[in-house]
C-alpha cells in the first residue's frame, strides 16, 4: 500500500545461528588440526585433548620446524646410537647393551610415525607402521629374557665397556633435553603429538640411565650379574608398548 513504511527483516540472525550450528557440528571426537607451514599445509588426525587448536602464522610456522627439528635430531642420534651400542654390545657380550642398541633401532621407526603424524603422510602407512613397531617391541622383549636367561644358564660374564658406558650417559643428557624442547615447543603450538613424544623421549633417558648403572656396576663393582639384570628393565618398557602401539595400529586401521 502507498505511503506505508516497508518493515526489513534482518537475516544477520538467521546468519550467525547457522554458524553457530555449523560449528557445533565440527566439534567431536575426532577434528583435522591444520598446521600452515611456508610451502604447504600439514594435516594430522587428533582426537580431542588439551591444548589442541588451529594454528597459523608465521610464529607458529617457525615452531612446527623447531618441533620436526627436534625429531629429525632424534631420528639422528639413534641412529648413531645403533652402530655405536651395537659395536659395544658385540665386543662386550653385553645383553643389556644389545637390548638397548635394538631398542634404538625400533625408536628411529617410532619416531617416523610421529614425523608422518605431523606432516600428514600417514594414512594406511602409518598404521601397518604402528602394527610393525608394536610387534618388534614384543620380539625385543623375548630376546632380552632368553638373552638374559642364557647369561645366568651358562655362566657367561660380560666384559666392562667403557665406551658404552659414555654413549648410554651422554643419551641421558641428549634425551632430556630434547623432551624438554618438544615439550615447550608442543605447548606453544597446542600440540598433542609433540607433547606425547615428550614423554616417550623423558622414559627413553630413564631407560638409557638404568641400563648405564647396569654397565657401570659391572665395570667398577664386578657386579657381572647386574648387567643382564639392567636389560629386564627393557623387557617391561618393551611389553608395555608393543600393547600399546599394536593395539593403537588395530584401533586406527
Amino acid at each position: 500500500m502507498v505511503g506505508q513504511p516497508m518493515t526489513v527483516v534482518s537475516l544477520h540472525p538467521v546468519k550467525k545461528a547457522a554458524s553457530r550450528a555449523k560449528r557445533a557440528r565440527m566439534t567431536g571426537a575426532s577434528r583435522q588440526i591444520l598446521f600452515l607451514s611456508s610451502e604447504r599445509p600439514f594435516m594430522a588426525d587428533m582426537s580431542d585433548g588439551p591444548s589442541t587448536h588451529t594454528i597459523d602464522g608465521p610464529d607458529n610456522r617457525v615452531l612446527l620446524r623447531q618441533g620436526l627439528l627436534l625429531e629429525y635430531v632424534t631420528l639422528g642420534w639413534n641412529v648413531v646410537g645403533v652402530v655405536v651400542v651395537g659395536m659395544a654390545a658385540l665386543a662386550a657380550r653385553s645383553v643389556a647393551l644389545a637390548g638397548f642398541g635394538l631398542d634404538s633401532l625400533i625408536e628411529i621407526f617410532a619416531s617416523m610415525v610421529v614425523v608422518w603424524h605431523l606432516t600428514g603422510a600417514g594414512g594406511r602407512k602409518e598404521k601397518l607402521a604402528l602394527r610393525l613397531i608394536g610387534a618388534a617391541f614384543l620380539a625385543l622383549a623375548a630376546y632380552v629374557v632368553i638373552g638374559t636367561a642364557y647369561v645366568f644358564a651358562v655362566g657367561g660374564r660380560p666384559a666392562p665397556s667403557p665406551v658404552g658406558a659414555a654413549w648410554l650417559a651422554a643419551t641421558v643428557m641428549a634425551m632430556l633435553l630434547l623432551a624438554r624442547g618438544k615439550r615447550v615447543v608442543g605447548r606453544r603450538l597446542g600440540n598433542a603429538v609433540l607433547i606425547a613424544e615428550s614423554r616417550v623421549t623423558v622414559i627413553d633417558a630413564l631407560l638409557a640411565a638404568a641400563v648405564l648403572a647396569g654397565v657401570a656396576l659391572n665395570a667398577l663393582a664386578g657386579w657381572w650379574w647386574a648387567d643382564p639384570l639392567a636389560g629386564l628393565v627393557i623387557v617391561y618398557y618393551a611389553v608395555t608398548e608393543g600393547i600399546g602401539h599394536w593395539k593403537e595400529g588395530r584401533e586406527a586401521a
